[in-house]
């Protein structure tokens, strides 16, 4: 077993291979009433989705904020699932100009939804392409071009919107307040992710211990798309093993080959803890930290930083990132004296 998967590690929720994708569709819920975790806010779309059925309209836009892999793209499908239409799916990358939008716009029937993963990378003349659909339900398109070039203006079906980003703060406030309802997405608490791992146990058809799938929830991040791929490794190594079910030593063996340790943090998680440590705790600039562990300044600041904030293990300063006491203690180093700021820094995190 190796670190890798799908062009991602374990431990990160973006870049699913081919295999990975198709096992999450079959393991998605078929309807809200499915969807584990995120009580309040199934409870808000619940209200929306009644109300809207009981006056025959389409739903309020919405906006899915939060971290990779916590069901935003689930919710989108089953928002039309519950309303009774189709959705059409599309990514902010794709959309580079708006007649790229013309086609799926005009595809759209009444309460269809449209589907617009990583909203936040629409170039703005898509973006502003957008404001008079989600509005006015019409678009205007030029046709011809120079002294001849007109204007013709489409009418739309009344639809919905669904768009989710990773980078709320990078969506433009008039873009951001077309949206009628917002919602963000947390990580989930352990007994969530564990009636995860039973529900997806009965679909891959092979029962998860539950000391197991404590386990398995406790080095998930708190997000169900890691959670999900790390049973389907075990799984594997279960099978390979001749065991009918995933239980706690087969979970011990499986995560130990991947290189997770109790803390769910993976061996690029430690090399960005050690490239801190080794300066000494001082501050360390976020290209250099890229530079050192070879990834890229985004993907630590979306993916990797992000959990390590949660447990306290690195604080962000003007100028640059730290290593708290919590860090050093976990990889097991000395706590360096520092006078001032730094050492008022680690007392605060002891």
């Amino acid at each position: 077993m190796t670190g890798k998967d799908g062009g991602g590690t374990w431990t990160s929720p973006d870049n699913l291979g081919q295999q990975e994708q198709d096992f999450d569709r079959a393991l998605r819920p078929k309807s809200l009433s499915e969807f584990v975790g995120q009580d309040r806010l199934r409870a808000n779309l619940s209200v929306a989705i009644e109300a809207a059925r009981g006056r025959e309209e389409p739903l309020d836009h919405i906006l899915f904020c939060g971290p990779p892999g916590l069901g935003k793209t689930s919710l989108a499908f089953l928002l039309a699932a519950e309303m009774g239409g189709d959705i059409l799916v599309s990514s902010g990358p794709a959309l580079s100009s708006p007649k790229d939008l013309v086609g799926l716009l005009t595809r759209l029937e009444r309460g269809d939804i449209l589907f617009l993963d990583e909203i936040h990378r629409l170039p703005r003349s898509v973006e502003e392409f957008l404001y008079s659909a989600m509005e006015d339900q019409a678009i205007d398109v030029t046709l011809d071009q120079g002294p001849a070039a007109r204007s013709l203006r489409l009418h739309l079906n009344p639809f919905t919107l669904v768009g989710a980003t990773t980078r709320e703060g990078l969506l433009a406030a008039p873009f951001r307040a077309r949206f009628g309802i917002v919602e963000r997405l947390e990580p989930y608490p352990v007994a969530d992710l564990v009636a995860i791992l039973q529900r997806a146990s009965v679909l891959l058809g092979i029962e998860t211990d539950f000391d197991a799938a404590d386990a398995i929830a406790h080095r998930s991040r708190g997000v169900p798309r890691i959670t999900l791929r790390l049973q389907r490794r075990l799984r594997d190594l279960a099978q390979v093993r001749k065991r009918s079910s995933i239980d706690l030593q087969i979970c011990h063996e499986g995560i130990r080959a991947l290189g997770i340790d109790d803390l769910g943090l993976e061996n690029l998680d430690r090399e960005l803890l050690q490239a801190l440590i080794q300066r000494g705790g001082g501050q360390v600039g976020l290209k250099t930290l890229a530079a050192c562990v070879g990834e890229s300044e985004d993907t630590l600041e979306v993916v990797y930083e992000p959990y390590l904030l949660r447990l306290g293990f690195l604080s962000r300063t003007p100028r640059g990132r730290v290593a708290t006491r919590k860090a050093f203690e976990h990889m097991g180093a000395e706590l360096p004296t520092r006078d001032g700021d730094q050492a008022d820094l680690y007392g605060r995190q002891a």
